[in-house]
């Protein structure tokens, strides 16, 4: 029998949040120990009941929310469980923290603090306008040099009404690269 592999799922404030509720449930099923981290502004899109409720795991949302009991603070035990970290959807927000090491809250600290062995994925979603700026391709270049792989965007048509570049790759690929990553 295969050993489990650990993913953190971190899930940032985009409309395509909702889809990271499937990334997590079929990363699950595929017997993987799946960890979500919203950040606040992913809260607005989709509740951490969610993903604790698919996962059977307690959710990460606070950088200061400790387990009673726990001592060492939980974003070390978090990153040091990590196999991969997978940011689905990412935002350019997100983006632009990792590319400049900024850790503001629990998923850029944690991103941070990961073992040197974990993988890192992200999956951007967001308008093409933004998917295209100069800033956005620029961090998206700081983050391909380090070594995460930038999966997507995907062309169609945008929540916000455009059609272009910027929505986030279809579940099933998502997936598909996690279990190639992995192994699975």
């Amino acid at each position: 029998m295969a050993t489990t592999r650990t993913v953190i799922l971190g899930v940032s404030g985009s409309i395509a949040a909702y889809k990271a509720a499937e990334i997590a449930s079929q990363l699950v099923k595929l017997d993987c120990a799946v960890h979500v981290v919203l950040t606040r502004c992913a809260t607005r899109f989709i509740t951490p009941l969610t993903f604790q409720t698919l996962t059977q795991q307690p959710v990460v949302v606070d950088l200061f929310e400790e387990e009673a009991g726990d001592l060492r603070p939980t974003h070390l035990q978090v990153a040091d469980a990590a196999d991969l970290l997978l940011i689905a959807p990412a935002t350019a927000n997100v983006l632009a923290k990792l590319a400049h090491g900024l850790a503001d809250d629990a998923l850029t600290t944690i991103a941070l603090a990961l073992r040197r062995e974990a993988k890192v994925m992200v999956a951007p979603a967001m308008n093409g306008k933004m998917w295209e700026h100069p800033a956005t391709q620029a961090n998206v270049e700081i983050l391909q040099r380090r070594g995460v792989e930038v999966i997507g965007p995907d062309r169609g048509m945008l929540a916000c009404g455009y059609e272009g570049l910027g929505r986030l790759w279809p579940v099933e690929q998502i997936v598909g690269r996690v279990r190639e990553v992995l192994r699975l």
